[in-house]
């Protein structure tokens, strides 16, 4: 293999950065250990184009640690909400408070003590220290890891440990002992830009001369997926309390677990706990509660299907709240984290009582369209946008 060593790899790459690398992402202009703290927790699973507008955000509300660690966790998951995977920010306030005790209150400057803090595993440490120090250690991202088992043609899912340890070792085995934060920049970029999961850019690789996938016909076919299971279908059951047509009640999520910290209306496993909940709070002298379509939403590992049941109270109907619940107002809206498909579904019902809601010409919601979910296969209808 031509290019196969050590130096090989890392020298086109970096020539290739130097001409097509990205250099002007926002939190390279000024690469602290902090700002490169919190964009590469925002760049775990999602892409730079919807990560910078978010750290942009970010950093102009919480500049350093110590304001990211004073500020309510309400108000961190308010600024992250639609960005997804909640507990990074979750991860994000508990270590920044955890990063105040520590001498001197900063991010530790080396790899086992920056994996000791919540949400930092061995690839986002190193990218921390590569990147903001200059320190080489090896990163080994989803990016990161599909450039090295297309070069390297590793057949085996790289979930596994031995593929995994074995990855790592090229990982370090390429990474160079100088330009650390360029080569750590570089390695990601290309695969973000030019060794894509689908319909990479083989003809414009700086590695392509040597990539064993390339040469043996399986580039698309690799990294290779984890052996298919069906992914299992959940259904919840939210139940929406309009007041004034745009006053809706939500309570607070448990800290843990799906949407852990946000805020949601309440909830029920079925039909009969949520007709029971309405009936309990407001009698039985109501209107029936409007059913609108299910919206399916796909998380990592399963697909949750939301039935949404609208309740509209009287305009002088008595405020009623409960503990760890509030009135959302959509004109006055709260600091307050909501998952997407909740702020989308609190704007629907706001509009159909509005009577906003039009009929497409095929008799659909006009605010409902066809979604799919991350796997790629057909979903229900989902909120637009």
């Amino acid at each position: 293999m031509k290019g196969g060593t050590k130096s090989g790899f890392a020298v086109r790459l970096l020539q290739w950065y130097e001409r097509h690398g990205r250099r002007h992402l926002p939190w390279q202009v000024d690469p602290t250990p902090y700002r490169v703290w919190i964009s590469e927790v925002m760049l775990q699973q999602t892409q730079v184009d919807t990560v910078v507008p978010y750290f942009e955000r970010f950093i102009a509300r919480f500049p350093d640690v110590e304001s990211l660690a004073s500020a309510s966790l309400d108000e961190v998951l308010h600024l992250w909400s639609g960005l997804g995977y909640y507990a990074r920010a979750r991860n994000l306030h508990r270590a920044a408070g955890l990063v105040l005790r520590l001498p001197g209150g900063k991010l530790p400057d080396a790899l086992r003590g920056l994996m000791t803090l919540p949400g930092i595993g061995r690839s986002t440490a190193g990218a921390i220290l590569a990147l903001a120090h200059g320190q080489r250690h090896p990163i080994l991202d989803g990016n990161v890891k599909r450039v090295l088992a297309r070069f390297y043609c590793l057949r085996e899912w790289p979930g596994g440990a031995e593929t995994s340890a074995r990855l790592w070792q090229l990982a370090d085995d390429c990474t160079p002992t100088e330009r650390i934060a360029d080569y750590t920049q570089a390695i990601m970029d290309l695969g973000a830009t030019i060794c894509t999961r689908a319909n990479p850019a083989c003809g414009h690789c700086p590695l392509n001369a040597d990539c064993g996938a390339l040469a043996a016909g399986c580039v698309d076919d690799l990294p290779a997926r984890r052996a298919h299971t069906a992914r299992p279908l959940r259904r919840t059951h939210m139940v929406f309390v309009l007041r004034h047509g745009n006053e809706v009640l939500l309570r607070q999520r448990a800290a843990q677990g799906i949407w852990g910290g946000l805020w949601a209306p309440p909830e029920f496993p079925g039909e009969d706990a949520a007709r029971a909940w309405c009936v309990s709070m407001y009698g039985t002298a109501l209107p029936e509660p409007q059913r609108l379509p299910a919206l399916r939403h796909s998380f990592t590992h399963f697909d949750l299907d939301i039935e949404p049941w609208v309740l509209r109270l009287p305009r002088d109907s008595v405020r009623v709240e409960e503990p760890g619940s509030v009135w959302y107002m959509l004109q006055a809206p709260l600091s307050i984290g909501l998952a997407t498909p909740v702020r989308r579904l609190i704007e629907l019902c706001a509009a159909d009582d509005q009577g906003m809601i039009q009929e497409s010409a095929d008799g659909k919601n006009g605010l409902l369209r066809a979604a799919r979910p991350r796997s790629g296969r057909a979903r229900s209808r989902a909120v637009s946008g």
